[in-house]
């Protein structure tokens, strides 16, 4: 199966979560005596179950070799996982529906630079795909003890990103 990304919306990607970025839809707030605009409530985190508590992690993710072929995709079950690019390059965004696991419901996206995501509770994805170069994440999940992360392993070949 080849998947071709489509753009990443709000509208597109609302089934899976939330897309974080300065857009037309989020009115500012200006703070700091008229220098700042604040751009707030962007995502719905949800972290706390089970004792949890919010964690904000950098990651640096090396892009895989062309072409694309997704062998793993995970879900955290019991919260939200937000992703929010520093770098300047574009990457790529795979996830299927909360439930059980199928290929067939793989949907990939295509992320500008400026554009993060908030994956929810339960929504099956793929780790950040970077394309261009190694590129770093702000990251912010759930910290506590336990497990919090399933995963499931696709064979190579059976789905691919014609990107």
């Amino acid at each position: 199966m080849k998947i071709k990304p489509q753009p990443l919306t709000k509208a597109a990607f609302a089934p899976y979560g939330d897309v974080i970025e300065f857009s037309g839809n989020v009115d500012p707030r200006i703070i700091n005596y008229g220098h700042t605009q604040k751009f707030a409530n962007l995502a719905d985190l949800d972290v706390l179950a089970e004792g949890g508590k919010p964690v904000v992690s950098l990651f640096r993710t090396e892009p895989l070799p062309r072409p694309i072929s997704i062998r793993v995709m995970e879900r955290h079950p019991l919260s939200s996982q937000a992703f929010y690019p520093l770098g300047d390059h574009p990457y790529l965004v795979v996830v299927a529906a909360p439930g059980e696991f199928s290929v067939e419901n793989v949907r990939a996206f295509l992320a500008a630079p400026g554009q993060g995501v908030n994956y929810r509770k339960g929504t099956w994805h793929h780790y950040s795909l970077s394309l261009n170069a190694v590129s770093p994440f702000l990251v912010i999940d759930r910290g506590a003890e336990g497990q919090n992360c399933d995963e499931v392993f696709i064979d190579e070949g059976v789905l691919d990103i014609e990107y």
